[in-house]
């Protein structure tokens, strides 16, 4: 009896879970991941495509940002979720290359997935990865160039880079000045002699409407909002700005109560008393000196009367961030407490309206004042939006540059020096890490051969050459896809940030060593396939991605 108890499996999972092991979770994962690699790789480089994405409300996007298009896409899988947050994680630390680094990351899982099957324990290649990543990181530092920050050339190069590709690229030389001049504005000094840059400090505002080319950079900010009544100025020179975080309304009750009238005066009387209380406010605002006020919340009729009465310019529903925004450009400090507002949270500058655009341009005075804002125009506004995306990341990549000092040759230069240099450190390593070591090595040689792909090159022709070129020690031999030729793409102003690249290679290593490390999946519900490619497209590996969320929204892409 006991020997037959022995014998029986210990049950304790509930009926709907489903259990995947070992090889079969190590592809199930692998795919996963190399699926939402698989996504965006066509988008990488300046002939890179765009994606389309629908969402469940029909709201329509356009772009080949990576992290956006990921963000985008309906990606219910845990393991493919982990490949998103390493282009979250790049794009939070770096601000561009996440296309970059999804791309490696499934590449290395690609290269993982051929070392296990030659039964190459995944601890091993964990191993080797790690050593990998850790010598690429010293490897790029060596090869990266010190540039002086105050170098507009390279600065140009490197933001034209970021927006070769993407909505911007076709006015890029004019966007590129308002970039830099936009990060030379918020560049300060440090302590110790290194340049910080504050980017909290430069807005972004976009109007539909003209070209890119009709884009500017101004001091101070934009608000789109219009005055709440037509009888008040719109351009105020001496402005005294007072940022309200509260109504001018009539106070409301805390709890429900009832009025018993007996006589029309005594209606009369308590209408009296809210226009008392509504004047008492206005009165307050202007006993404070404000004669511009910008309210976060709402402007009752009565009140919005009696503030054009004084020659008070208000605005009603300003966003929180344009009020944060205003608070640095003016030096005023938002008032929580009417009752309690004096002269001293007063922001002091100039207030002037643009009637054509329907904007408000503030500008402060004194040293407390600091801040610009980009003012972004397109024709449409999924041309705006997708310029906004470009314009950010190159602003992200020119402000790593001017604090980190550091710049790379971009084209793939960077990916097959870095791929030769390992391939020579791999003779050095012992054990089976050595075929993970060169693993990773290949996985660099993605990057160039996407490139190529992307812009209708042959990838195997274009990557023989840039071998040839960097074994002649041609270190920074990349690919100019607009001429297709193998060429030193640092002097033909293909530049990247050297902070970037360090980023997308950490990013990426470790989110690889993430989903090799697990050999187990247990879940709740059914891990079936679920409409999965018959041709064993990526993402269509055994056991699926259903069960464990599918990528839904892979769908509404074309």
């Amino acid at each position: 009896m006991s020997q037959r108890m022995r014998s029986q499996p210990m049950i304790i999972l509930g009926d709907d879970s489903q259990r995947v092991q070992d090889e079969d979770a190590q592809e199930h994962n692998i795919s996963a991941a190399r699926a939402v690699a698989q996504a965006v790789r066509t988008t990488l480089g300046p002939k890179g495509m765009d994606k389309m994405l629908v969402d469940s409300m029909g709201d329509v996007t356009i772009t080949n940002d990576g992290v956006t298009i990921l963000k985008e896409m309906d990606i219910d899988n845990p393991t493919a979720e982990m490949i998103v947050e390493v282009a979250e994680t790049q794009e939070d630390e770096a601000g561009d290359g996440t296309t970059t680094a999804v791309a490696l990351a499934g590449e290395l899982l690609k290269n993982a997935e051929d070392l296990i099957e030659q039964e190459i324990h995944p601890t091993a290649i964990i191993r080797g990865f790690t050593l990998a990543a850790e010598q690429a990181r010293e490897e790029a530092n060596d090869i990266a160039e010190n540039v002086d920050t105050d170098d507009t050339e390279v600065l140009r190069s490197v933001a034209e880079t970021s927006m070769t590709g993407k909505g911007a690229e076709v006015n890029k030389e004019h966007l590129a000045e308002l970039i830099i001049e936009a990060v030379q504005a918020v560049t300060v000094e440090s302590d110790d002699d290194e340049n910080v840059v504050d980017l909290e400090y430069a807005n972004i505002e976009t109007q539909t409407g003209g070209s890119a080319d009709d884009s500017e950079l101004l001091d101070g900010a934009v608000v789109s909002k219009d005055p709440v009544h037509d009888d008040m100025p719109t351009d105020v020179e001496d402005a005294s700005v007072m940022l309200l975080g509260e109504p001018i309304e009539v106070e409301e009750a805390e709890a429900s109560a009832e009025i018993s009238l007996s006589s029309p005066d005594q209606l009369q009387d308590f209408l009296d008393q809210e226009d008392s209380q509504l004047r008492e406010k206005v009165e307050r605002i202007e006993d404070a000196g404000a004669n511009v006020v910008f309210c976060q919340k709402g402007i009752d009729d009565l009140a919005q009367h009696f503030l054009a009465k004084k020659g008070i310019l208000a605005v009603r529903r300003a966003k929180k961030s344009d009020m944060e925004f205003l608070s640095e450009v003016l030096g005023a400090r938002i008032v929580s407490d009417l009752d309690s507002a004096s002269e001293d949270d007063l922001g002091h500058g100039s207030v002037r309206r643009d009637d054509a655009d329907e904007l408000f341009y503030v500008e402060g005075e004194g040293e407390e004042s600091h801040g610009v804002t980009l003012l972004l125009r397109g024709s449409t506004d999924h041309v705006v939006d997708e310029l906004e995306r470009g314009i950010t990341d190159a602003l992200d990549v020119v402000s790593q540059t001017v604090a980190d000092g550091r710049v790379l040759a971009g084209g793939g230069a960077v990916e097959v020096e870095l791929a030769r240099r390992l391939r020579g450190y791999a003779d050095g390593v012992e054990g089976r890490e050595q075929l993970a070591v060169e693993a990773f090595a290949d996985a660099f040689e993605l990057v160039p051969r996407v490139l190529a792909e992307n812009a209708g090159l042959d990838p195997v022709d274009t990557l023989v050459d840039l071998r040839a070129a960097h074994d002649d020690g041609e270190k920074r031999a990349g690919l100019d896809v607009l001429s297709g030729e193998v060429e030193d793409t640092f002097e033909a102003g293909i530049v990247e940030p050297a902070h970037a690249k360090a980023q997308a290679i950490s990013s990426a290593a470790e989110a690889a060593n993430l989903v090799l490390k697990i050999d187990d999946i247990i879940a709740a519900g059914d891990l079936s396939t679920e409409g999965g490619d018959e041709g064993g497209a990526p993402g269509g590996a055994p056991g699926g991605m259903g069960g464990m969320g599918g990528m839904g929204g892979m769908g509404g892409m074309t």
